[in-house]
Formats: C-alpha cells, sequence, structure tokens
C-alpha cells in the first residue's frame, strides 16, 4: 500500500508540472533572450571602440565616473574594461603611450596586473611584483577608494597579516565608507576560505548591512557570506545558527532587491547571487520571483563557481525552480471558488 501511495504521489507531481510549468513562464525571458554580463548604455560603446582599437570611449567613461565621484560605477567598468583587455589589450597599450600618467589608464592597468598575477602559479610573488602599480594607481588620484579595493584583493592573496589588511581597509572606508566593492573584498579576506571563520564572515556582512545606506548593495553582503558557506566543504557547513543566518541573509536581499526595478542591470549580480541562495535553500517560490526580476541579465557571479557553463547553469537553474513550483501546485483549480468540486490534492 505503502509503494502504491508513493507512486500515486510521483504520478500527480509529474503531472503538476506539466500543467503548470508553461503558465510559470510568464515574465521569464525567452532562454535565447537572456544575455550573460550584458554591458549597459554606457559601457557597451566602449566595449565596442575598445574592439576597434579605440580607447577614447573607456577613457571618457571613467574619467566621467570619477569627476563625478561615481565609485560604484567606476569600479564595475573597470572591472569589465580589465576582463576585456585580458585577451585584447593594444587598445589599453594605446592609451597609456598617449597618457601615462592618467589616472583611469593606470587604473586599468593595475587591475590587468592584479588579475594575471591571480592566475599564477606564483600568485603570491606575482602580486608583491605588481604592488607599485595599485600604489602608481591610488596616488594619482587620493580620493579614489578604487585602487584601495585592488590593495586589499592584492593584500588577501600575498598573505598580508590582519594588521596590514585593517591599515588598507582604514584607507578604503576613509574615501567611502559604503563602498560596495571595498566590502566584498573585505568579505573574501574574513571568509573561511582564506583567514577567517564562517561566523568572522557573517559577523562583518551583518554589521555592516546595518550601517548601510538605504538601497545599498552593501546589504547584500550577508547573502554572499551565505553563499560562502553553501559552497564550502560540507565539513565546514552546518549548524542551525547558521542556516537561520542564510535565511536572514536571504531575507535581507529580498527586501534590497524589491527596492529596484524589474529588470535593472545595477542589482542583476545581487539578484542572480540571491536566487542561487534561495534555490539551495528549496524556496522555490522566491526564487521564481527572483528569475521573473533578473530578466535577461544572467551575471557570471555566482553562477561560474559552480559550473564551467554559467549562462547554462543560470537557464537550468530557473527551468528548474519553474518545474519545483509547478510540481506543488493543486493538479486542478477550483472551478467555484465556493465549493471544492474538481480540487484534487
Amino acid at each position: 500500500m505503502a509503494c502504491t501511495m508513493s507512486f500515486l504521489r510521483a504520478l500527480l507531481r509529474t503531472a503538476r508540472m506539466i500543467r503548470h510549468a508553461p503558465q510559470l513562464s510568464a515574465g521569464l525571458p525567452a532562454d535565447d533572450a537572456v544575455l550573460l554580463d550584458a554591458p549597459d548604455e554606457r559601457l557597451s560603446p566602449a566595449l565596442v571602440a575598445a574592439a576597434l582599437g579605440d580607447y577614447e570611449p573607456a577613457a571618457k567613461l571613467l574619467a566621467t565616473t570619477r569627476d563625478a565621484a561615481e565609485w560604484e560605477n567606476r569600479d564595475r567598468y573597470l572591472g569589465r574594461l580589465a576582463t576585456f583587455a585580458r585577451h585584447r589589450d593594444s587598445w589599453l597599450a594605446d592609451w597609456l603611450a598617449a597618457a601615462p600618467h592618467d589616472p583611469d589608464a593606470l587604473l586599468v592597468k593595475a587591475e590587468l596586473a592584479v588579475r594575471r598575477a591571480w592566475e599564477s602559479p606564483a600568485r603570491a610573488e606575482q602580486l608583491r611584483d605588481v604592488a607599485p602599480l595599485i600604489t602608481a594607481a591610488a596616488e594619482s588620484d587620493p580620493r579614489d577608494p578604487v585602487p584601495w579595493r585592488l590593495a586589499l584583493d592584492h593584500a588577501r592573496g600575498t598573505h598580508a597579516p590582519h594588521a596590514a589588511f585593517e591599515a588598507l581597509w582604514e584607507q578604503a572606508v576613509r574615501r567611502s565608507s559604503h563602498h560596495y566593492g571595498c566590502h566584498v573584498a573585505a568579505l573574501q579576506y574574513l571568509s573561511a576560505a582564506w583567514y577567517g571563520s564562517h561566523r568572522e564572515c557573517f559577523d562583518f556582512a551583518e554589521q555592516a548591512a546595518e550601517d548601510s545606506l538605504p538601497s545599498s548593495l552593501v546589504q547584500a553582503l550577508p547573502v554572499r557570506a551565505a553563499f560562502a558557506l553553501l559552497v564550502a566543504a560540507p565539513e565546514t557547513r552546518t549548524t542551525s545558527v547558521l542556516e537561520e543566518r542564510i535565511d536572514r541573509a536571504a531575507d535581507l536581499a529580498i527586501a534590497l532587491s524589491a527596492t529596484y526595478e524589474p529588470g535593472d542591470p545595477w542589482p542583476a549580480e545581487v539578484r542572480n547571487l540571491l536566487a542561487y541562495v534561495l534555490v539551495v535553500r528549496d524556496r522555490w517560490d522566491e526564487a521564481l520571483e527572483q528569475f521573473r526580476l533578473i530578466g535577461p541579465h544572467a551575471t557570471s557571479f555566482p553562477w561560474s563557481l559552480v559550473s564551467d557553463d554559467p549562462l547554462g547553469q543560470f537557464l537550468d537553474a530557473r527551468d528548474g525552480v519553474r518545474l519545483q513550483v509547478a510540481s506543488g501546485m493543486p493538479l486542478r483549480y477550483r472551478a467555484d471558488h465556493g465549493g471544492s468540486r474538481g480540487h484534487y490534492a
């Protein structure tokens, strides 16, 4: 009898998925409309021009962010330009030749050098060699916190002691007390994978989120701490206290996501991260809502850390969530809200 009931439940679950999955696609872009790390309208022309060997749009873009103290945009655009230069850097070489002391060119040069050093088997040694480039970028505009984010990443890779890291952190937050990139760099240093623990990571993230400005991406730090725990080795994961903190972090990130418009590319990475955490926590309906809010903006992080095909992983996760939600819905809705005729499960 038990076997028969289990089989019946499996059949009903399959029927529900088949019946409801199509309607749950409402608000989700088609697979071929989803793009990985799509640039926004400001960055796109700079990347196109760089592909043609013209550095001027990139130089103008970064100069604009510096002049307007758009430090969050500056850090984000820097990362994308450095990623592009990793494979095609002739435009950057021309820029540096034409303006060797340009603060923006020096910043891209330093970011690119740090990334290349991180990929080297001799990481610590290579990173120590690029330290003067970070110093040059920081000195070229003392207001800019972004070189200090680079310095924090550099310190983590060179095994800097806590005291040295704290000194860099003080310089970073003095320039921008709520800078998201600098907070992420500090969170990584404090993670169990580096020089801290899951509890230290959560403590820092939760306090920073509490102190942050309304709608600041710093409020997503706890969900980043949750992600670090969820992808850690199984033997380091566990206590109910940490599980409660994971769910609180997800709740905070859901509230943050709700302050932005659907399909907004700015919080896309946070929404992708949140969707991943909600999937792992079996919070299917909330995960589906985040996929709707993400729209076409899939991001490499976090999917590239769990798959060699981040876009495919994103789409698979989205489909899986849709099926999970469908499987939990009634097989048939009531034809009449006042009665129960036609209602299964």
